[in-house]
């Protein structure tokens, strides 16, 4: 064999050589990396090539599958009450993804999670069944936070304060999943996404906003846990008017003929004293409050229920005045719907946080468990003293105070009213909240609730938490505990 064809020889078998081992590299190492990538379109074929696995709410599914015409895709995703239960299904589009319990279990729910397989598929390749996602939700607190809402531009949350099962968990306006399920439905997505109401914005996890006198409960505990004052009934040193650290600025009372000059916590909550807690919170200093703050779950950015929430935030770097404006919900303190409903589970759990869930149980299609969230977990806040004497502050606030529209015969409800500034100078409609638990002591159970009202098109006057958000949890807790 002369030089020249021994060359090509060579250099042919090299070729040969680096193709079989790209070949290897790509099956071996590449194949489950490619086979997962979302512009795999046989991803997509498999995933609507049957029907979906299903999302139950108290044994019922809101979710289901129905047959396509024409195209690859045989099904794709339908909703029950859609609008109903968006903030807690999100959605599953086979044009957009998925988001919520339908992006994070979407490979349980199409049946391409590894936990599934069985050895016969192995042999016959094929396609493994689809599971189940079992929720907490309460249908009839859901419907009851939903309908109270309304029209209104806002969100609720409802948790169980010894469980941390989330009952509820309402964001409006909604909308309906199933109008983005299919391929040709561009123009819904367009809508959806182009609409300054932002209805597919999940305002009870992931808007947070200035919780205004809703976070005074959060000062309260800081105080008494660090021995500021005695108990709820000491009195405090807060001079009406109150002016803030190192400045000119008075810092004005909503109500300038309330009782706030040196008022007792409990006295200070009922009134919603403004000069109070902003002058508590320069006492303690910021360093003291975050410390409190993110005991109750603030400045959490891996908060999983199992959907991620944004972060509830006190902040860092401030001098004494802007501290003092946090001690009223306000610079740049904000919170979603869901972390102030855990403040309220604190006080009614004696000062236990049971970590949020709204999912119970994963199922495989044979219903043997893939996974179960515990009901439980809890950790320890602020003592049992500190939780028990703030319930009973928060009573007074339902019974005689800024939060009588929560009030529920023969149940105790105790609850914090808000109302957070919005705007540049204040310029727009304030923020309205209300965070409450209620007990019913003739069978035990308890809930918290926690309801922001972004916008309700009422008048600027109108605008408070105990007028348009105390309402909603109102009825939340008499669904929860009917």
């Amino acid at each position: 064999m002369n030089k020249t064809i021994r060359r090509a020889s060579v250099f042919a078998l090299l070729l040969v050589l680096a193709l079989l081992g790209r070949a290897t590299w790509v099956q071996a190492y590449e194949a489950k990396a490619l086979a997962n990538d979302q512009k795999n379109r046989r991803k997509t074929i498999a995933q609507y090539g049957q029907p979906l696995g299903n999302i139950v709410v108290a044994g019922t599914p809101v979710t289901g599958s129905t047959r396509t015409k024409g195209g690859d895709l045989a099904y794709k995703r339908t909703y029950t009450d859609g609008e109903l239960y968006a903030a807690v299904t999100g959605y599953s589009s086979q044009a957009y993804g998925a988001t919520q319990l339908e992006g994070i279990y979407a490979d349980v729910l199409d049946g391409t999670d590894d936990r599934l397989k069985n050895p016969l598929d192995a042999l016959t390749r094929r396609q493994r069944e689809p599971g189940t996602v079992l929720t907490t939700i309460d249908p009839e607190v859901q419907k009851a936070g939903y309908r109270a809402l309304g029209n209104k531009k806002g969100a609720a949350v409802a948790i169980d304060p010894a469980t941390g099962r989330i009952l509820g968990m309402v964001s409006t306006p909604s909308y309906d999943p199933s109008r983005i399920a299919g391929t040709a439905d561009g123009q819904a997505w367009r809508e959806l996404t182009g609409d300054p109401d932002k209805p597919m914005v999940n305002r009870a996890l992931r808007q947070p906003l200035p919780p205004g006198s809703t976070f005074k409960l959060v000062v309260a505990a800081a105080a008494l846990e660090e021995g500021l004052y005695a108990s709820v009934d000491t009195a405090t040193a807060s001079p009406d008017p109150y002016t803030l650290p190192h400045t000119r600025t008075v810092l004005p009372n909503e109500n300038a003929s309330a009782p706030c000059e040196n008022a007792t916590i409990r006295t200070a909550l009922r009134y919603s004293c403004n000069n109070v807690f902003a002058k508590m919170a320069a006492d303690l200093g910021q360093d003291k409050l975050r410390a409190m703050a993110e005991k109750f779950g603030f400045n959490d950015a891996e908060r999983d229920v199992p959907v991620r929430a944004y972060a509830s935030v006190y902040p860092s770097g401030m001098d004494p005045a802007q501290t003092a404006l946090t001690g009223i919900g306000q610079f740049d303190v904000t919170a979603t719907p869901l972390q102030m409903a855990m403040v309220s589970a604190v006080l009614a759990n004696d000062g236990l946080l049971a970590s949020p869930h709204m999912v119970a149980q994963v199922l495989d299609s044979d219903g043997d468990p893939l996974a179960t969230y515990r009901d439980g977990d809890t950790t320890r806040v602020v003592s049992a003293s500190t939780a028990r004497q703030l319930r009973e502050a928060m009573r007074t606030v339902v019974e005689r105070g800024t939060g009588t529209n929560a009030a529920l015969p023969g149940v105790e409800v105790g609850g914090k009213t808000g109302t957070a500034q919005h705007g540049e100078d204040n310029s727009s409609t304030p923020y309205a909240w209300f965070t409450s638990y209620a007990k019913d002591p003739a069978t035990g159970k308890q809930v918290a609730v926690a309801v922001m009202i972004e916008d309700s098109g009422a008048a600027r006057s109108e605008v408070s938490g105990n007028g348009l958000a105390a309402p909603v949890a109102r009825k939340m807790m008499a669904a929860a505990l009917k």
